[in-house]
This record gives C-alpha cells, sequence and structure tokens, in this order.
C-alpha cells in the first residue's frame, strides 16, 4: 500500500471541542501503517502555505490527551482570503510533502476551502484525499443535525443565563441583557432557554436574528415584564436586525464576510434606561462563550472525537470530496450516527433557526428546539435553590 503523509488544517474561529477533534483524527491516523506522518498546519491554511507543518504522530499519548481538555486550536486556526492560485498552490505543496490526505476542520468557509482544495488538487493531478471535520459554535452547517462546538456553546450561554438569572431574582430592581454569539443563526441565542427550570428562572425574553427586532414591542414587553416581576433577563443574539434589514447597531467594521458589529446588548440596555427609566446592565460574555471548557459539553466532546475519527477513516478508505455529518438514531435514548455528506452542499450555506423552533410572537423558543437541544449541552446543568415565591 502506498504511503504518505496525513494532513490536518483548522480553520475559522476555535472552539471548546476542536482540539477534541484534533485528538480523534490523531489517534485514528496512527493506526493505519501507510501514514508515515500526522502533520498539523500550524496556524490554519495559511500556515499550510507557509509549509510550517507540526508532527503530531510524535507527541506522546499522555501529551495528546490534553487536546481533550484544552481550548481553542492547539495548532492555531486561521480566517485568510484565500483565491484559486492559493489553492493550486496548497496542491503542490501536498506533493512536495507526500500528503496523501488532507482533513479540514472548520465551519461553512473551512468547507468551502474543503472544496476547493479537492477540486484544486483533481484539477492538478495530484493523489490526495480531503475530507471535512464540521466544526461551528454557531450551528449553521447545512444536512448535518449538528455540529461539534455547539453543545458547549449552548452549555456555556444556558449556564450563564441560569446564573446571571438567580442574581437577578435575589436583587430585582433591574432589566440584565445578555449578548449571545451568532450573527445570522440563532442557535446559541436559542439555547438560553434551557436555563429555565420552570420555578420563573431564566430568561424572559430571547430575540434571534431570524425574526426582524422590533422596539417598540421589545419595551412594551420589557416594561410589562418589569412591572410584573421587578427583574428581567433578555438574551439577544449578536446579529440582531431591525424591521428594515439593517442591523440595529451599526457595525464598526466590515471586510469582506467578516463583520465587526457594535454591542447589541449594551444598546438594548440603554434604551431600556433611556425610554422606559429602569435600570438595566448589558453582559457580553464573547469569547468565552466558545472557550470556556469550565462548560465543555462531554456529549460535544466525544462527538467531536467521533467525528475527527471518522474523518481519518474516510479519506484513508478513499472517499474524497466529502464531510462526516451527524444524524440522530432512531429510538428514545439520543443517539447519534455519523455518514458522510457531498462538501459542495455544505460549501458556505448557512442553516438557520427553523420557524418550528420558534415561538409565534417571535421573542422565544418552543418546546421542541429546548428537546432537541437539551442532549447536546451534556449534564444536568447546577440546580439552585430559592426561598422566594414563583412569578
Amino acid at each position: 500500500m502506498k504511503q504518505g503523509n496525513l494532513l490536518i488544517v483548522h480553520g475559522g474561529a476555535p472552539t471548546a471541542v476542536i482540539n477534541s477533534s484534533l485528538y480523534g483524527a490523531v489517534t485514528e491516523a496512527k493506526k493505519h501503517p501507510e501514514v508515515e506522518k500526522v502533520l498539523g498546519a500550524v496556524g490554519g491554511t495559511g500556515g499550510m502555505l507557509k509549509e510550517n507543518f507540526c508532527d503530531l504522530s510524535a507527541v506522546p499519548e499522555e501529551r495528546l490527551k490534553l487536546l481533550l481538555q484544552t481550548p481553542a486550536s492547539a495548532i492555531g486556526t486561521s480566517r485568510d482570503a484565500l483565491e484559486p492560485e492559493h489553492y493550486a498552490a496548497m496542491a503542490e505543496i501536498c506533493r512536495k510533502h507526500n500528503i496523501r490526505w488532507v482533513l479540514f476542520n472548520g465551519g461553512n468557509g473551512s468547507m468551502d476551502a474543503c472544496g476547493k482544495l479537492f477540486k484544486a488538487c483533481v484539477a492538478a493531478g495530484v493523489d490526495v484525499r480531503v475530507v471535512g471535520i464540521p466544526k461551528t459554535v454557531d450551528n449553521d452547517i447545512a444536512v448535518t443535525d449538528h455540529a461539534p462546538g455547539f453543545g458547549s456553546a449552548a452549555r456555556f450561554i444556558a449556564g450563564v443565563t441560569s446564573e446571571i438569572s438567580q442574581d437577578v431574582r435575589s436583587l430585582p430592581i433591574h432589566v440584565s441583557v445578555i449578548e449571545a454569539m451568532g450573527r445570522n443563526a440563532g442557535w446559541v441565542t436559542a439555547a438560553s432557554a434551557l436555563a429555565r427550570t420552570g420555578s420563573g428562572d431564566g430568561p424572559d425574553l430571547i430575540y434571534l436574528p431570524e425574526r426582524p427586532f422590533n422596539e417598540e414591542e421589545f419595551l412594551e414587553k420589557v416594561g410589562d415584564l418589569y412591572r410584573k416581576k421587578g427583574g428581567v433577563v433578555v438574551v439577544a443574539s449578536e446579529g440582531l436586525t431591525g424591521l428594515d434589514g439593517k442591523p440595529i447597531v451599526e457595525p464598526i467594521f466590515q471586510v469582506g464576510r467578516a463583520t465587526y458589529y457594535g454591542d447589541v446588548s449594551a444598546h438594548l440596555a440603554n434604551l431600556v434606561i433611556k425610554k422606559l427609566g429602569i435600570k438595566a446592565r448589558s453582559e457580553k460574555p464573547g469569547i468565552s462563550n466558545r472557550a470556556s471548557i469550565a462548560f465543555q459539553s462531554e456529549t460535544d466532546r466525544d462527538e467531536a472525537v467521533l467525528v475527527g475519527g471518522e474523518a481519518a477513516r474516510a479519506a484513508l478508505a478513499g472517499e474524497n470530496g466529502v464531510m462526516v455529518g451527524l444524524r440522530r438514531a432512531p429510538g428514545p435514548v439520543y443517539r447519534v450516527e455519523t455518514f458522510l455528506i457531498p462538501v459542495e452542499q455544505v460549501m458556505l450555506y448557512e442553516r438557520k433557526m427553523p420557524d418550528e423552533f420558534i415561538s409565534a410572537d417571535g421573542c422565544d423558543v418552543t418546546d421542541a428546539f429546548v428537546e432537541w437541544c437539551r442532549p447536546l449541552i451534556g449534564s444536568p446543568l447546577r440546580q439552585f435553590i430559592t426561598f422566594k415565591p414563583t412569578l
């Protein structure tokens, strides 16, 4: 059997479990004698173009296992703007370094790069198998039921919302607005609903980017809730748009696909203060929403290992131009199966929250979403106690 090297490339924003997929891919690849070395591109596609590789197969197992509890990307990632000539150069780099298998771990943009490298290698006559590993906190990759990275981000926002709601309930004198990740898709924002225990805690209002934001209705709902409860908890997506389709907070900076928005939570809190005369605070967890190992979901971690290993197996079995997906197995007990998706079906396609997961009034989620999401965050959140009456 022809021998060669296997290369792993990380792309886009890191997560709490991207290194778990790296662990799964490395440990699986090391089982195959045809793999001489398992290489990591240090710094994503930019590192690959610079031929900056590290030998992951030489790392002792006791150190390699640290990947399972290390946030972000141990080999580094990137958001490089790539042109056709870059993919042609990558194909030649694969030829030069006897790289016969490439695994791309990332979201929509990385799957686009995965597909383009696959085509470039075919066009150049370079014998390379290219397979994608799904990764995104936003959970917006098409076809797959969900993607590793989301479960931990969902657990984080649910846990943080739960803790903040306890604070607001104990001293109900203000409105707390929490800003969640997810510019165009509201999956993470929606997961804050898992903070509810049925005793009046958790978010009172949830605002998703899939529905236009109505400032007048928002202020009316917040005012009514404040008069009833005293303290109000709102969770809002960083990418909210108004009735005119424009962001409710003007972007600070934009280049290509990257948009840097102003603080939605601060904007909404200021609206409450100025127009309702109610004390309000804004909370923006930001990067901690995707980097927190303290809130890492064990389900998310295990599934990340699973798809990493399956991607290596698929590539070594000769699969090409595909991404590993997850689907739920039938039955009352949560379980997933892997399957392969043609990469062109997931290149730069954003999957948003479906209507059946969004409440009729557009400022909450349905029970169907909660049931769908709950297994992904892993073990139950911490339980709290209160002696105050439920409102």
